[in-house]
């Protein structure tokens, strides 16, 4: 295969006078802001103590009640969609499958990802290695694999693309490109796949209307402190979610480590782009506008390996952050005009409000509480106030882990969760705002493996 890796040349813009623009925006709002609040702070009839005091009384209400919506109303969806699964199989329908896997600089985890492939309990596939220009020693590895590897019912043809270093979007599209292949699944080089993953995500492609299925994402290395956190987070955080949303076959992301696609709706909506760091999001959102209903098999699983330390953490997030923002923004015409195509619309408001709109609440709201119960003598309900969200916590991790029959001592993360871990995420989703708002250049950045991922 001969690979281009050349972009489409994009107009330059003066990114100077567009910084210049939003500083002036956001200096005039601010401005209107203040001068309301000067203007009607006399005209009130509470002295300023009592004026703040009902503010912290009706900021903390509103707060809770948002809270309590966003909660209840994803664990109602994710519920209803649990109630309609079903195991039913699709007799006969068994199509051929190409499992894409992109690979840089995999060397410590390539040859398990791909060995656990051999084990699926499927037997009408491919597996298509992608070496994106690794600089260690992952083609070589990669190399031993090549040729046809005895599967649990039949030997298995492994192919391997070596390309120049293009990015994830490029390394996959080139995998698409060469399978001849109905259906195509996507995953990551340091992802495995659990032995009915496939099985069990393709037999909703009997259902003309699908154009994709998102699988479940687990978290592999756990026993530490934030691999812990990381994996009640995906289960809790992004697994329920995405049930929600399988509700109405809407699902918002497809995850990198698991996604199964209709080849035709990825030709349809243009295949992975490089022009966000979360080509995943922007797929997803392209396959939903171009009319392709996308459902989430809870069964269909993928083990992961999750950074173990803050400072890879906060990397990792930065960076899905500014990704999911580059995503919407790549598609705001359908943010205010929701008869293109009002199912994208949905998604894209709720993605805006997951990610800048809840974490500004979130970390306005813990600061202005924390200071104003010592400012004004309500320290004693702060206790309550932590206990109580710590005790909404425990029941929807509760739940979480019962429906996916996951460690019942995850549980007990979620004291900690939200008054900890989701304080963190969302102060670095709040940074990561600020930098993409003022168009400050990133790198992709790369999580450094430790091979912990085993068959």
């Amino acid at each position: 295969m001969i690979l281009d890796n050349r972009e489409p040349i994009v107009k330059n813009e003066n990114k100077g006078r567009k910084y210049i623009k939003r500083m002036i925006v956001s200096g005039l709002l601010s401005l209107i802001l203040i001068a309301v609040i000067i203007y009607t702070l006399p005209l009130t009839v509470l002295s300023v103590d009592s004026l703040i005091e009902y503010a912290i009384i009706d900021a903390l209400v509103i707060f809770l009640f948002i809270l309590l919506v966003r909660y209840f109303g994803i664990l109602i969806f994710a519920y209803l969609n649990i109630n309609k699964y079903t195991f039913k199989s699709v007799n006969g329908y068994f199509p051929f499958v190409s499992i894409i896997v992109p690979v840089y600089n995999e060397e410590k985890v390539v040859a398990d990802s791909v060995k656990s492939l051999l084990d699926l309990n499927y037997s009408n596939y491919e597996i298509i290695i992608v070496n994106d220009g690794s600089t260690d020693k992952t083609k070589e590895v990669a190399e031993q694999l090549v040729g046809y590897q005895k599967g649990r019912y039949a030997d298995i043809k492994i192919s391997l693309i070596d390309k120049p270093n293009g990015g994830k979007a490029k390394a996959l599209n080139a995998g698409i490109s060469y399978s001849k292949a109905d259906i195509v699944l996507c995953m990551d080089g340091d992802s495995q796949l659990s032995p009915d993953s496939v099985r069990l995500a393709v037999r909703h492609f009997a259902n003309p209307e699908i154009g994709a299925v998102a699988g479940n994402v687990k978290v592999m290395n756990r026993g530490k402190f934030f691999t812990d956190l990381q994996a009640l987070e995906y289960i809790e955080g992004l697994n329920m979610a995405r049930s929600a949303q399988s509700f109405v076959n809407l699902v918002n992301i497809i995850p990198g480590p698991i996604g199964l696609f209709r080849k035709t709706a990825i030709e349809t909506a243009g295949y992975y782009s490089s022009d966000t760091f979360a080509e995943d999001a922007d797929l997803t959102l392209k396959i939903l506008a171009s009319g392709w209903k996308i459902y989430y098999e809870p069964n269909s699983i993928s083990y992961t390996e999750a950074p173990d330390k803050l400072q890879q953490l906060m990397k990792q997030r930065y960076r899905w952050t500014r990704g999911i923002l580059q995503s919407i923004r790549k598609h705001k015409k359908l943010l205010l005009n929701p008869t293109i195509n009002f199912g994208d619309t949905f998604i894209l408001w709720s993605m805006v409000y997951e990610a800048l709109i809840w974490p500004t609440m979130n970390i306005v709201a813990n600061l202005f509480f924390i200071i104003a119960a010592f400012v004004y003598g309500f320290t004693s309900l702060l206790f309550f106030w932590w206990a109580g969200l710590a005790l909404l916590d425990l029941v929807t991790a509760l739940y979480s882990v019962a429906v996916e029959k996951e460690e019942l001592r995850l549980v007990w993360y979620a004291i900690v969760y939200r008054m900890f871990f989701i304080l963190v995420i969302d102060i670095c989703k709040a940074m990561s705002t600020i930098e993409e708002f003022l168009g400050i250049r990133m790198s992709w950045g790369k999580l450094e493996r430790v091979g912990l991922l085993k068959t």
